[in-house]
């Protein structure tokens, strides 16, 4: 039996010599890299930090002192170190272990987190919170209190609300440990001024200096002595090599570092004295992400979270299961093209055909796309870092200026910059563009990571033009409307999946402020020539690509019913003239989006009814449920909230069923039923 299956607990851990911990950090990177090639995942994150987990789990009780991780996706070692290695073969699944930490599996995560900044305030808050509780550690009152640790990485010191966390954490007067795992990478290649400082840290001749100096002074030390007494006791030579003090100590953080956070001897040794410091301590941590796997430390950045992916080797090489070797290569499985992929393209083509075209992401150049127009138009593309609030206001400088600025960013981060599309774009009436990677259910990185609000956060705005894609043709269309509507801002969404192919072969009409899509030509009521006999059973109007579910649905309705089937397009503003033309013929509709049912399109769509007069009790809402749903499949998460083709069919009988059908108009007698609001952008 190898040692990690001898491990339950943390407890379990400490019982093995510090002689046998290579072993171990290279039976769990094994387990990683195995797992990770089954089902995709963190990769790269996770093989950084394992010598650093395991150092931390061997020095402090994190069942009883606290451990907090920002962002969170560099947590698989921890969890296999904290009693959950039966769940790593259902990784991102319903049946095994979520990818971020989850306090519903263990005790040992204290928050489900997946954004960057977070980990050092809330470590904040929990420290002062047990100093209140007369818990907290302090070596001199209470030496078996409570210690606090946060673990901050790829890139994100550099988020804003990491700075506050610093600048809070600064203000305490107890043991606080921030350890800064610097592994030179975000996602992607750092950005920023910060990042340039590290650079130089990394490579300054006092970074070996240190690490030499540091050993002797450690050799020399009683086990009981604190790192505020060596820190006092060095030299001035001996200080001056931490050059980062000048940084973090503007905080009130004495700093230690940069030390080798793979060389077991030396991170034990610190953490030791780190235990017992008395106050706010930064312990900068030099890692290499993805190491131990050749292929995920030559391109970290491709196998940050690659999907899964198999490795191909000759046949004659002995390679142990998940390495790379000579003469192997991996090949990551794809099936289909991504929205993601037709983004960045459609991007490239809009920003070549409009010069005043500029483009941002933050710190989400490949994962959203941008990498695209990053090499074809570097000096019109941007990436920020984890500042989403930073691009956002940025981009607003630029509209101001005169340039058409897009927003690459995933909907479950543009969150952190709603203040920033409230005051600074919308209020001023500045055309800021969003484009919303990863809308609604994103599958295996779960409820951290759905993009279920935008909508709603968005829609409050005035003149805003919220929409949707359904394919690629319509992704491209809405870019090109977007890239001309100078009334405020505007969004497109689209989700974590591959474009459809249904409508391939239709031309795609271009959109229209507020006009939908009839994807079932024979209900398309402003059709010339329809008189009446198209008048539909029921009608969907689906947003994004909830219409490619929707007319799956239909086909699984076949002649049962009359189905029409509307791309609705925008949610705000909804179409009004299309929902009056079927409320008042008495057709019940059907909203269908992914996105939460509360504040989301169907509730614009219940908004224009109720304000038109209409019956909005004809009005059935289908979309993201008032609950959370966690790491899974897309395809069972969509079943499981009732938005996919099966549950939209059940729907469809069950509204009809209650319906009076329709009567069929004679010909002649069909009219158009106009609509107009004295306030058309309110819906």
């Amino acid at each position: 039996m190898g040692l990690l299956a001898s491990i339950s607990s943390p407890a379990d851990l400490r019982k093995l010599s510090i002689d046998q911990l290579p072993q171990l950090a290279a039976e769990i990177r094994e387990a990683i890299s195995q797992q990770v090639a089954k089902t995709g995942g963190h990769l790269a994150p996770n093989l950084g930090v394992v010598e650093l987990t395991i150092a931390l789990h061997y020095v402090f009780d994190f069942a009883w002192d606290r451990l907090l991780f920002d962002v969170g996706h560099q947590c698989y070692t921890h969890k296999l170190l904290t009693g959950r290695q039966h769940l790593l073969a259902g990784l991102r699944t319903g049946a095994g272990m979520a990818g971020f930490p989850e306090p519903r599996e263990s005790n040992y995560d204290l928050f489900s987190v997946g954004h960057a900044g977070t980990g050092i305030s809330t470590a904040v808050g929990m420290a002062k919170g047990d100093t209140l509780n007369a818990e907290g550690f302090d070596p001199a009152t209470a030496p078996n209190g409570r210690r606090a640790v946060a673990i901050i990485g790829d890139a994100s010191i550099v988020n804003g609300l990491a700075m506050e966390g610093l600048n809070g954490a600064g203000t305490l007067k107890r043991q606080f440990l921030v350890i800064l795992n610097d592994n030179g990478m975000s996602i992607s290649k750092p950005q920023g001024a910060i990042a340039r400082y590290f650079d130089h840290l990394r490579v300054s001749q006092g970074y070996g200096g240190f690490k030499s100096a540091a050993k002797e002074v450690l050799k020399g030390m009683p086990g009981g002595e604190t790192l505020r007494y060596a820190y006092h006791k060095m030299s001035e030579g001996m200080k001056a090599c931490l050059n980062e003090d000048a940084w973090f100590e503007h905080f009130g953080m004495v700093t230690v570092g940069p030390i080798d956070g793979h060389d077991f001897p030396t991170l034990i040794a610190q953490l030791t004295e780190a235990r017992s410091f008395d106050r706010p301590l930064v312990l900068h941590v030099k890692t290499i992400k993805g190491k131990g796997i050749p292929f995920a430390e030559k391109d970290a950045s491709t196998f940050h979270s690659p999907p899964a992916f198999s490795i191909i080797t000759d046949p004659d090489s002995a390679v142990l299961p998940g390495l790379e070797s000579e003469g192997c290569r991996v090949e990551l499985k794809r099936d289909g093209r991504s929205f993601t992929s037709a983004f960045g393209e459609a991007l490239v083509d809009l920003m070549t055909r409009d010069g005043k075209v500029v483009t941002a992401t933050a710190a989400m150049p490949d994962g959203t796309g941008v990498s695209k127009a990053l090499a074809k138009f570097p000096e019109r593309s941007f990436d920020t870092g984890i500042c989403e609030s930073h691009a956002l206001d940025m981009l607003a400088g630029m509209a101001k200026t005169g340039w058409k600025p897009f927003f690459a960013v995933y909907a479950t981060f543009l969150q952190r910059a709603f203040d920033q599309c409230f005051q600074e774009a919308s209020l001023q009436g500045l055309p800021v563009r969003l484009c919303l990677d990863r809308a609604g259910l994103v599958g295996g990185d779960g409820a951290v990571h759905h993009g279920f609000c935008d909508i709603a956060i968005l829609r409050v705005l005035p003149k805003a033009a919220i929409m949707a894609a359904l394919d690629e043709p319509s992704l491209r269309a809405s870019l090109e409307f977007m890239r001309t509507y100078d009334e405020g801002l505007s969004s497109v969404r689209y989700p974590r999946d591959n474009v459809s192919e249904r409508f391939a072969s239709e031309a795609c009409p271009p959109f229209v402020l507020g006009k939908a899509r009839c994807l079932t030509p024979t209900f398309d009521l402003d059709a010339p020539g329809n008189n009446g006999a198209g008048v539909p059973d029921v009608a969907i109007m689906a947003f994004g690509t909830c219409g490619i579910d929707a007319m799956a649905a239909s086909d699984l309705i076949g002649a049962e019913k009359r189905v029409a089937v509307y791309d609705a397009r925008f949610a705000k503003p909804v179409d009004r003239e299309l929902i009056a033309n079927l409320l008042t013929r008495g057709v019940p509709i059907i909203t269908v989006e992914d996105h939460s049912v509360v504040a989301g399109f169907g509730a614009a769509v219940i908004e224009a009814a109720s304000e038109m007069g209409l019956d909005a009790g004809l009005v059935t809402r289908l979309g993201l449920p008032d609950e959370w749903i966690y790491q899974d499949s897309r395809t069972k998460q969509m079943a499981l909230a009732g938005t996919d083709a099966a549950a939209i069919a059940k729907t469809i009988r069950s509204v009809c069923a209650k319906v009076t059908p329709a009567p069929k108009e004679p010909a002649g007698e069909h009219v158009k039923v106009q609509v107009r609001s004295s306030n058309p952008a309110r819906a």
